[in-house]
């Protein structure tokens, strides 16, 4: 039987190869040059649902926090990769974006005490390297701007991720998801508008299968996992898991349109693989070493209680 850490870990990496799935739906199933646009209905809707179904609003302080949050982990996260998407090829940024692991590990030493070991660094520059070799190609061009946009965009998320963590949210999961999803969507929503304009003169049916899978599968679904393992997990564990998405975008690249795999892309899926399961892997001796202390608000007051790891 497997140990509730490890069905969490896989239950939570659900989500990033959830996301890895996006670029094939966008690119067959919906309109062209609409990414903003994608990323309101991928948001905004979803949010709407979940706070529905909860009927729970945010309260005092987390009228902000949950305003902040959505813009990190996905408003201004959305808009950034949007602009690296723009001025980057897709390998770059993807590249660049790889970094977020190393960002976790450093911001979590400051704001949650955790201790960067050796292991995770070694961990997170194989992550990067094997993403490098999974979807960098020999003649990719760099943009100053581009990769400005990649590298802010993996560093509002990863803040956002650490402060998910040491903001945890008194109210059911479902709920502090659907505020950080409408939260990121009315942020996205006048720049889509601005940017891109008014709505399509016409969606076809494929374009509302598609719309569909990102607002119900692709964010309601992954975002509640994302973050149900942002609760237990410790934040530099989580954010590892992300490296799945390029794994799984260039799995079903190959699979479904029939896109060629090198042998440096096997390589590259390898290392990233084994990256993942170096994170996650603890020392026996330190299995018993108390986690950090960690504040949590819970029912108006401040204890300190024991982080998940």
């Amino acid at each position: 039987m497997l140990s509730n850490r490890v069905a969490l870990i896989l239950t939570t990496a659900i989500a990033p190869a959830l996301w890895g799935t996006t670029y094939l739906v966008t690119t067959e199933l919906l309109p062209p040059d609409r990414p903003l646009l994608a990323g309101v209905v991928r948001a905004l809707p979803a949010g709407l649902l979940l706070v529905a179904i909860t009927r729970r609003l945010p309260r005092g302080i987390w009228w902000w926090r949950a305003f902040v949050l959505g813009a990190l982990n996905i408003g201004a996260f959305f808009a950034l990769l949007f602009v690296a998407a723009y001025r980057l090829p897709g390998g770059v940024a993807a590249t660049v974006g790889a970094l977020q692991p190393l960002l976790v590990a450093v911001l979590s030493t400051g704001l949650l005490g955790e201790k960067m070991t050796t292991r995770t660094t070694v961990a997170a520059f194989s992550g990067v390297a094997g993403v490098s070799l999974l979807v960098l190609r020999a003649d990719a061009r760099l943009d100053g701007w581009g990769i400005a946009a990649a590298l802010g965009g993996a560093m509002v998320m990863a803040t956002g991720v650490v402060l998910s963590k040491r903001w945890a949210s008194p109210a059911p999961l479902l709920a502090t998801t659907g505020w950080q999803l409408v939260a990121g969507g009315l942020l996205l929503l006048p720049t889509a508008w601005i940017v891109e304009g008014t709505l399509p003169a016409s969606l076809t049916a494929a374009n509302l299968a598609g719309y569909a899978y990102l607002t119900i599968i692709g964010s309601a679904l992954a975002y509640a996992l994302w973050f149900r393992g942002l609760r237990s997990l410790s934040p530099t564990n989580v954010t590892f898991l992300g490296l799945l998405s390029p794994v799984v975008a260039t799995l079903l690249g190959w699979l479904v349109v029939d896109q060629r795999l090198t042998t440096a892309q096997v390589l590259g899926g390898l290392i990233v693989l084994a990256a993942l399961i170096t994170a996650q892997t603890r020392k026996k001796n330190n299995a018993s070493t108390p986690p950090p202390l960690v504040p949590v608000e819970r029912a108006g007051q401040r204890p300190c209680v024991a982080a998940s790891r």
